[in-house]
C-alpha cells in the first residue's frame, strides 16, 4: 500500500473502495540511493523519479519518500516542493512506521503454536496428521498435517479454510442488510485486495475482503453495510452516511475500531 498525494477522483470513474491498509502486498524493491534533505528537523533520505506528469507527487512505502516530478523540473524546486508538505510528509512517515511495526507484531508463525486471528480472537494452530482437513476446536485451529510440514503448505492450507468461513459468514450477514436497505446486490464475492476492505461497483456488484473474517463480527458488518448502502448512495457524502446509520447504527464505533487498527477508514 502506498500513500501518495493524489487529486480526488471522479467516483463515476470507478468502483467505490473502502480502503483500509491493514495487509500489504510485499515490500517493493530498494530504491537506488538518492539525495537527502532535513525534514522537521531530521535528515530523510529520498528517492527520485522523473516522468512526463504536469505536477510533483509525493508517495511513501518501505523504501521511504518518493518523489515524482517532471523532467523539467530543478532539484532546488524539488526541495522547495518537499519542504512545503514536510509536515505531511514528517507524519506520513511515522504513521507507515507504525504500520510497520504493528505488521510485524501482528505476522503469523506459520508452524506448530502460531496464533491466527478469528473473529477478533487469537486461536492456536494446531498440526495433528490425523486429523481431516482443517477444524475449529475452542481457542484451537486444528490442521490435518504433519508437524514437519512446511510454513507456506500451511499458510495456504489455512488461508483456504479462512477462506470458507468468510463466504460463509459473509452469505449469512449480506441478505441481513439488503432486507433492511431494501435492495441487493447483482452479485457479492470475495476479494484478495491488499488494499481494500470492499468494493461496490455502478453495476451493483460488491467485493469483500475475505480477510475481514480476523476482525470481530460487529467490525466486519460495518464493512458489509458500508458496500449495501452503496447500492443506493454511491457516493460518501451525508445521506451515504444516514444509510449506514439507519443499516448499521454503531458504525461510528466500529469504524473506529478499524481506523484504530488501519489507521484510515478512506474510500476512493
Amino acid at each position: 500500500m502506498t500513500r501518495a498525494a493524489r487529486g480526488n477522483r471522479n467516483p463515476g470513474q470507478a468502483a467505490l473502495q473502502l480502503t483500509l491498509p491493514f495487509f500489504t502486498p510485499p515490500s517493493p524493491p530498494p530504491p537506488p540511493a538518492g539525495p537527502s534533505i532535513h525534514i522537521e528537523g531530521q535528515l530523510v533520505g529520498y528517492w527520485l523519479r522523473r516522468t512526463k506528469r504536469r505536477t510533483i507527487g509525493f508517495t511513501i512505502d518501505d523504501r521511504g519518500l518518493g518523489v515524482t516530478i517532471p523532467r523539467w523540473v530543478t532539484k532546488a524546486e524539488t526541495e522547495i516542493a518537499i519542504g512545503e508538505k514536510s509536515r505531511w510528509i514528517a507524519r506520513q512517515l511515522a504513521l507507515w512506521r507504525e504500520q510497520s511495526e504493528r505488521r510485524a507484531r501482528l505476522a503469523t508463525r506459520w508452524e506448530a503454536g502460531g496464533k491466527v486471528r478469528l473473529f477478533g480472537i487469537d486461536r492456536v494452530l494446531a498440526l495433528d496428521e490425523q486429523a481431516d482437513g482443517v477444524t475449529l476446536e475452542g481457542e484451537r485451529i486444528v490442521v490435518g498435517m504433519a508437524p514437519e510440514a512446511g510454513a507456506e503448505r500451511l499458510r495456504n492450507r489455512v488461508h483456504g479454510w479462512l477462506q470458507e468461513q468468510a463466504k460463509a459468514y459473509f452469505a449469512g450477514r449480506v441478505p441481513v442488510f439488503s432486507a433492511r436497505l431494501g435492495k441487493a446486490p447483482q452479485r457479492w464475492a470475495l476479494s484478495s485486495a491488499h488494499t481494500r476492505w470492499g468494493s461496490c461497483t455502478h453495476n451493483g456488484s460488491i467485493m469483500l475482503n475475505w480477510r475481514l473474517i480476523h476482525f470481530r463480527t460487529d467490525v466486519i458488518d460495518y464493512v458489509i453495510a458500508h458496500e449495501i448502502a452503496h447500492l443506493r448512495e454511491l457516493n460518501h457524502g451525508a445521506r451515504f452516511w444516514a444509510t449506514v446509520s439507519d443499516l448499521f447504527p454503531d458504525f461510528e464505533r466500529a469504524r473506529a475500531e478499524l481506523r484504530s487498527m488501519t489507521d484510515t477508514d478512506a474510500a476512493d
